[in-house]
């Protein structure tokens, strides 16, 4: 992607309205809120632009980096979502960073590792329906959504990667983005959701402190979804079930049926025609549309 800076030049007074609108985030101030002794968070760094943080943050876990490490830029030139897919947003105008854990020193077994991005998203919807006064869905795998004019809009995503014994872990969260400025006519923000609040200083804090939050509950249960309370928490948040949608897998293949159910996997399992039930662990899913629950 190649979002633009707004910041402008002193002469342009359009510049300067936007730096009113979109201040820098206080990096001394959230390291004093979140970085503390004992807690999840060891470092946070904020940079002025970056290609990607996800990027930047791999190559710092393979070099020894602690768990905890937060990195976060005011823009990307080269964020990246799912399938390598950009993430195109101006400078200030949301929240774009990367977490490192590291769960395997908490004997988290490698096979529930594949639930971190799950819990990413249930941290993070929690924390900004709190925080922004918006409510906030689920997609699955990886996105968050919004409400726009009576339409459910993609307004952040999460992408996870592996790196050794860690996992990075990056976010993009539109925050005050303005319908002229969307990438896409069908995605949203927390501005156009009618947030009381697009100060992205207490957002990130709120996000980054759900997160620690949900994540040492996980570990303290090696990983367990169940036991950890994720898997429900995923699954009343989850705006995907209960639908029928349409499951775009690797290799071109295609999936129809209801989104019946969060398994113990982190999967999505559809109820295709004939009543089989069939789990999806990667793919694209489309709404398709609502059906109608039995009381």
């Amino acid at each position: 992607m190649t979002p633009s800076d707004t910041s402008g030049s002193p002469g342009d007074a359009r510049g300067r309205w936007s730096d009113l609108e979109r201040p820098p985030l206080n990096a001394t101030a959230l390291r004093r809120g979140l970085v503390r002794p004992g807690g999840l968070w060891t470092e946070l760094e904020v940079v002025r632009a970056t290609g990607s943080t996800n990027t930047d943050l791999v190559t710092r876990a393979r070099a020894g980096a602690p768990e905890g490490a937060v990195l976060i830029a005011e823009e990307q030139t080269a964020g990246r979502g799912r399938l390598d897919r950009a993430w195109t947003a101006p400078a200030r105008s949301g929240l774009f960073f990367s977490i490192l854990l590291r769960p395997g020193g908490a004997g988290v077994p490698t096979e529930r590792w594949g639930w971190l991005p799950l819990l990413a998203g249930v941290a993070a919807a929690g924390a900004l329906s709190r925080a922004a006064g918006v409510d906030t869905a689920l997609k699955w795998p990886n996105d968050l959504l919004v409400t726009v004019a009576g339409e459910e809009r993609k307004f952040g995503g999460i992408l996870a990667e592996r790196a050794g014994d860690a996992v990075v872990i990056g976010m993009g969260l539109n925050v005050s983005l303005r319908a002229g400025e969307l990438p896409v006519p069908t995605a949203g923000s927390l501005a156009l959701a009618d947030a009381v609040s697009t100060d992205r200083d207490p957002l990130l804090r709120a996000v980054l402190r759900s997160i620690a939050e949900w994540y040492g509950e996980w570990r303290r249960f090696e990983g367990d979804p169940g036991a950890s309370g994720l898997q429900e928490a995923y699954a009343a948040g989850c705006a995907t079930l209960g639908r029928q949608v349409r499951a775009e897998l690797p290799g071109g293949r295609e999936r129809v049926g209801e989104a019946v159910a969060i398994d113990g996997d982190g999967r999505l399992v559809l109820a295709t025609e004939g009543g089989v039930q069939e789990p999806v662990s990667a793919g694209d899913i489309v709404h398709l549309r609502s059906v109608p629950r039995e009381e």
